[in-house]
């Protein structure tokens, strides 16, 4: 996929107003969606990673997220529907697309959750049975996206709780990896000081494998 995209230089003043909870959020995404999908043998994705200028906050911080970086890029009505004419070995590659990328969003606030406790000498105590925990304040973009994504899978509430708390689970397995966690935290302090607004999946993946391989 060509996606061309123009990279300019962030002041130094911007950059180190880059949030560092919200760094480590999205290089965990980024290191997820690199690692993990290459780990389950799936197709690699584009994503990249943009450094914005918050409007909306009052101190009108520079923030990063991602952009792309999801198998399913529409959320069907159910997957029972959207595979429906599919094969068992197509069903089974499009159900584990669909939970990859529910494992690579729920990545980011664990790792931002794990990232505080480090630094507040304060335990982690992720509850599986509730996203609520890992959210401050209102639930953020990913964590909505998730419960859609988990509508899609069950309708009956306890089914939901049972495959959320079975992928939070190789979620926190996978920040807790010693080398994923070390390129977590490569990737958030190059977002914060490389100073460009956009970082394509090349360019994180090539600062990841130093820490990886």
């Amino acid at each position: 996929m060509n996606t061309h995209h123009t990279t300019h230089t962030l002041s130094q003043f911007s950059r180190n107003n880059i949030n560092r909870e919200t760094a480590i959020y999205e290089a965990a995404h980024a290191t997820a969606i690199y690692l993990g999908n290459k780990k389950r043998q799936l197709p690699p994705i584009f994503f990249q990673i943009s450094i914005t200028h918050d409007m909306n906050k009052i101190n009108q911080a520079w923030v990063a997220k991602i952009d792309g970086g999801r198998l399913i890029h529409t959320l069907p009505s159910s997957i029972a529907e959207a595979t429906r004419d599919f094969t068992d070995t197509q069903k089974q590659a499009y159900q584990l697309a669909f939970e990859a990328d529910i494992v690579n969003l729920l990545v980011g606030p664990l790792a931002e959750a794990k990232y505080i406790s480090l630094r507040d000498h304060t335990p982690i105590k992720p509850t599986l049975t509730s996203l609520h925990p890992l959210q401050d304040g209102d639930e953020t973009a990913d964590l909505q996206t998730v419960r859609e994504y988990l509508e899609c899978f069950f309708t009956e509430k306890t089914e939901q709780l049972s495959k959320i708390a079975e992928l939070f689970l190789i979620a926190l397995n996978f920040i807790n990896n010693p080398s994923h966690w070390l390129a977590i935290v490569a990737l958030a302090d190059y977002i914060i000081k490389v100073g460009k607004d956009c970082i394509d999946c090349e360019e994180a993946g090539g600062v990841i494998a130093q820490q990886v391989y």
